[in-house]
């Protein structure tokens, strides 16, 4: 009886699997039919194929129909580039200010972060010291230079004076062998014209009074803009980015934060390597026994500011006064000197300080200073760079880290 039992069970076992392989099998069935058939959207066609234009239009050869497509957009981008530029030009009073607080923001950020991270000072007396510090610094050195240049000009002028008789006395002396009827003639020239314009003269004199003025303005309006821009820089950047649409947020943020620091970095090396050609032509000077050699210094610190032209031209000055000073070979020995510390700062100072990160080409370097000229004089000059280096860093972080959009919404082309 007990062997009946266990038949029977496996008989039994073996039909409840059965029915149980029978019961998915339809579920599964059922599933299959009741799933919908998502057929792929149509392939969105590229509006230059031939099939998705007229007749006349698929006639004219490719080739053109890809310049003329070309040509229109790039028309564009300089129409465009052309209202921004006349923009900036009408816009200059209040964008120059804007421009030099951004570079002053990023020379005292770091004196900024120390005194909030390091002596916890609130974030408006923090700016206020760093502020004042700043300008006791440049306030001094301003007055050392003033004076000893005042001290020192009229020496000066005698040997400037003496250089042009010996200059005079070289072109009649000389292999030129001019005669003094033609210097005569040359001098008479230059005098009348001073005479012809003393009016244009004198009205330079009152506008630049008026520039002074303005200068003056000038001055308060970045002190103020700088400022806010190190108590509140980071607030303000993110109201600014507020007003942009949510996707484009983030990423905006993100390069802008980027593109602060290659300034921060960018005005840090600067100054840093503005400093170094400053004390190498200062001390080279100083040794030559050049006079006014703490002015020259001071100006290759200062036009140290605008890359390539500013070296050249304050090296040609600091040359120039060693010729009427100390005479031809001193100004033979500066020259050596000035040229010597040029190519230590463009092929050691400069890429090893800044970086690839803060570098730019230089053909955008002398276009940056020319269109910076252009629209703003020297100023221009001064703030071309750094901004070129800021929009370069920017818009290589967007492009770097840019969101690939997903495979279905990629335009396919019938080609």
């Amino acid at each position: 009886m007990g062997r009946f039992d266990q038949v029977r069970a496996n008989l039994r076992r073996a039909y409840d699997e059965r029915l149980e392989k029978a019961r998915l099998e339809r579920e599964a069935a059922a599933a299959v039919e009741e799933e919908p058939v998502v057929e792929p959207p149509p392939p969105v066609l590229d509006p230059g194929h031939p099939s998705t234009m007229s007749r006349d239009d698929a006639e004219i050869p490719r080739g053109l129909r890809l310049t003329a497509a070309w040509s229109w957009r790039l028309l564009v981008l300089v129409a465009a580039l052309a209202v921004l530029l006349w923009l900036v030009s009408r816009l200059r009073t209040v964008l120059i200010p804007l421009s030099i607080a951004l570079l002053l923001s990023a020379l005292l950020a770091p004196m900024m972060g120390f005194l909030r991270r390091r002596v916890k000072l609130p974030p408006s007396l923090a700016a206020f010291l760093v502020l004042i510090t700043g300008l006791a610094a440049v306030a001094g050195v301003l007055t050392l230079v003033i004076t000893e240049f005042v001290d020192g000009f009229p020496a000066l002028a005698d040997k400037a004076s003496d250089g042009v008789n010996q200059i005079q006395d070289w072109l009649t002396t000389g292999p030129l062998h001019l005669n003094g009827s033609q210097l005569d003639a040359t001098f008479d020239a230059a005098t009348n014209w001073l005479n012809d314009n003393r009016g244009s003269l004198t009205d330079s004199a009152v506008s630049t009074a008026t520039a002074t003025i303005e200068f003056f303005a000038l001055l308060l309006l970045v002190l103020f803009v700088t400022f806010f821009f190190m108590r509140d820089g980071h607030r303000i950047w993110l109201f600014l980015t507020g007003v942009l649409p949510t996707p484009a947020r983030d990423p905006i943020r993100r390069a802008g934060e980027a593109a602060w620091r290659t300034l921060v970095a960018y005005v840090r090396a600067t100054v840093l390597v503005a400093f170094i050609d400053a004390l190498g032509i200062g001390l080279l000077l100083l040794i030559i026994n050049v006079d006014f050699w703490f002015p020259l210094a001071t100006m290759v610190f200062l036009a140290a500011f605008v890359p390539i032209i500013g070296a050249t031209v304050s090296g040609a000055v600091a040359v120039l006064v060693a010729l009427v000073d100390e005479g031809p070979i001193s100004a033979l020995v500066v020259l050596i000197g000035v040229i010597a510390v040029q190519q230590l700062e463009g092929h050691v100072l400069q890429p090893l300080i800044m970086g690839r990160a803060v570098s730019v080409h230089p053909l955008a370097v002398i276009v940056a200073i020319s269109t910076g000229v252009v629209l703003a004089g020297i100023i221009g000059a001064l703030v071309a760079v750094p901004l070129v280096a800021v929009l370069n860093t920017g818009i290589r972080h967007l492009v770097q880290h840019r969101h690939e959009p997903p495979p279905d919404s990629v335009i396919i082309s019938a080609d």
